[in-house]
């Protein structure tokens, strides 16, 4: 019998790791970018074309390689910061992917210059599905100049899944920014199609927070800082105010490298318990540096997400420092000293006889007696019968519903089934804690969610009229400005046409800056940035290339913004206007998200709760 077990071509064994690390144009930036910091660069610039699809340019003043290393450094496994398995527990740079180049140049074209200082002339390498093509001295600055061109041209299964140029834009801008809150001390520059989206000058890391994502967060941070023997906390939180409900910026790292972590973020939002409403998130940019023994970066594939030694004490440690930032925010009651020009106050003395205050009343007084004279009233019953006749002087359609349910019943005997008669004979529909709508049906009692039927109604309305092209926009009298992180700007451009036919008119101001001069009609009251700003994210959060789940994403967040909101009392016409509209929709029973709008409690049901 044959062997059936055989070692596979370094070229196909290359392409199964790319497979692991190289998943789309970020990935590649990510790795280079990282190989650049850890070559100790003070200036890395970042060039894409098509999001990386056509070419990625990665250029450093690193170290630079060797002619030798240059070579090397393409194989794999290959590194600078291994020499003994010991070595991988106690790893300060950000980590060991022997593969990533290697993997990079299996599903690409690769030229590489690089040169160090203490060589006078340089190295040039061409690469090309892990077949070196070419190397030739050249003259080139001292550092490393990436070029990688048409990623996944010999993967086209590879390259066939790759998203839109937003999305992949945006992933881009993400694993950069996420490199460039670690080192406030580098400059670093990303260009896109030529256009440059950051220009990150080196200094402190509040400045490098507030250069990512915008000025209006400085206002809004509050600084965290510890140290324990277990580990170091530092960082940023946002002031309880800044709280949001979607597209909060929440960073964790620990020891330089990004990662995701609920149990902690429970710790962080644990300190503003009470402070900011349920469901919203506060920003937070916080730093961990911890012994390299206590925790395990290969617990996830992406390494992503961290297991520490010590979780529990570090979360109690996390959670008193932010409840301690946000307590030295707050303002504490002052005393003043200064008593020119207050009222004196006379000092207590105890030998002074003081009697407390008499209170006067009358005994005889009773709000119930309608008579000249008060006279006490024993019978109950009085009490009531003088209620009942005032509710019936007063006018309100409550009240006459009432009196009609406090009137003795006609001596007529209906022999129609009580089912029917509740179905048929039902007054007014009735409002339940300014929440839910109430009526009777033949079945039983149907009990609406107002505000759900609501986003129903509008949900399917602006849908037809961006299916239609019905635009009906209000000019506003004073636009209002906005700001908009990198990756929130990529997403707004995207979404332009699909917000124009909802009655948006947004107007760029330069440098993510943003002026609303129109809005669709009939939201007026509502904060209108904060709506753009949430239509942003949820359509970051869909990142589809599919216009109809883009058209979704803005119809529902605008629904769910301008639907009635809890606890708003309704009249009867209104109610009834709802009932209509709810079930003229395209689904009466759930939201867009899938949400129950109502319900009913059957007669039996009823019968059996009264006994």
């Amino acid at each position: 019998m044959s062997d059936i077990i055989q070692l596979l071509p370094d070229s196909v064994a290359n392409q199964i790791a790319a497979g692991e690390v190289i998943q789309r144009p970020a990935s590649v930036i990510k790795e280079l970018v990282e190989n650049a910091v850890d070559a100790g660069a003070k200036n890395i610039n970042v060039l894409v074309v098509d999001a990386g699809r056509t070419s990625i340019q990665v250029i450093d003043d690193g170290k630079g390689m060797s002619e030798t290393d240059a070579r090397l450094s393409f194989e794999r496994h290959a590194t600078s910061k291994i020499r003994s398995a010991e070595d991988l527990f106690s790893l300060h740079t950000m980590g060991f992917r022997g593969e990533a180049l290697a993997s990079i140049a299996a599903v690409a074209q690769i030229e590489l210059k690089t040169r160090q200082a203490s060589d006078e002339i340089g190295t040039l390498l061409s690469i090309s599905g892990s077949k070196f093509t070419g190397q030739e001295p050249c003259s080139c600055p001292v550092g490393s100049n990436f070029s990688i061109e048409n990623l996944f041209y010999n993967v086209p299964a590879r390259r066939k899944f790759l998203k839109s140029n937003s999305t992949e834009l945006n992933n881009i801008i993400t694993a950069f920014e996420r490199i460039a809150l670690v080192y406030p001390d580098i400059s670093f520059t990303l260009h896109s199609n030529g256009t440059e989206m950051f220009n990150l000058k080196a200094g402190v890391l509040r400045q490098r927070i507030i250069d990512v994502f915008g000025k209006r967060l400085n206002q809004d941070l509050l600084s965290v800082k510890v140290d324990t023997s277990m580990c170091k906390i530092s960082g940023y939180v946002g002031k309880p105010e800044s709280a949001r409900k979607k597209g909060a910026h929440q960073y964790f790292f620990v020891n330089g490298r990004y990662m995701k972590h609920p149990y902690f973020s429970k710790a962080v939002m644990n300190a503003f318990d009470r402070l900011v409403p349920m469901g919203e998130q506060v920003p937070y940019f916080i730093y961990f540096d911890i012994n390299t023994e206590d925790i395990d970066v290969n617990i996830h594939p992406t390494k992503t997400e961290i297991k520490f030694e010590n979780e529990q004490a570090i979360w109690q440690i996390l959670s008193a420092s932010v409840k301690e930032a946000v307590g030295m925010f707050n303002d504490v009651p002052s005393i003043d000293f200064d008593t020119q020009g207050r009222p004196d106050i006379p000092v207590y003395n105890p030998e002074n006889n003081v009697s407390a205050p008499k209170v006067q009343f009358n005994p005889t007084y009773n709000p119930f007696n309608t008579g000249g004279s008060a006279q006490p009233q024993t019978k109950s019953a009085d009490k009531w019968e003088s209620l009942y006749n005032g509710l019936k002087n007063q006018t309100s359609q409550e009240t006459e519903l009432f009196t009609s349910k406090m009137a003795p019943p006609t001596q007529e005997v209906d022999d129609t089934p009580m089912e029917n008669v509740i179905a048929e004979k039902s007054p007014a529909h009735y409002q339940y804690k300014g929440c839910y709508i109430m009526t009777a049906v033949k079945s039983g009692l149907m009990i609406v969610d107002q505000h759900r039927a609501h986003v129903r109604i509008l949900y399917d309305k602006y849908l037809e009229q961006m299916k239609n092209r019905e635009v009906s926009s209000q000019k506003v009298l004073f636009p209002e400005s906005f700001h908009l992180s990198a990756t929130e700007d990529v997403t707004l451009n995207k979404i332009e046409p699909e917000m124009i036919k909802l009655g948006f008119e947004i107007t760029a101001l330069g440098g993510g800056s943003y002026a609303i001069n129109a809005i669709p009609a009939g939201i007026e009251g509502l904060n209108v940035v904060e709506l753009v700003h949430n239509i942003i994210v949820s359509a970051q959060e869909k990142a589809g290339d599919i216009n109809d789940e883009t058209n979704s994403a803005l119809a529902l967040t605008l629904a769910r913004n301008a639907a009635i909101p809890f606890g708003q009392v309704l009249s009867n016409d209104e109610m009834e206007n709802i009932f209509n509209s709810l079930f003229a929709s395209s689904n009466p029973n759930y939201t867009p998200d899938g949400k129950n709008i109502l319900c009913i409690l059957k007669q039996n049901e009823i019968e059996h709760l009264l006994g």
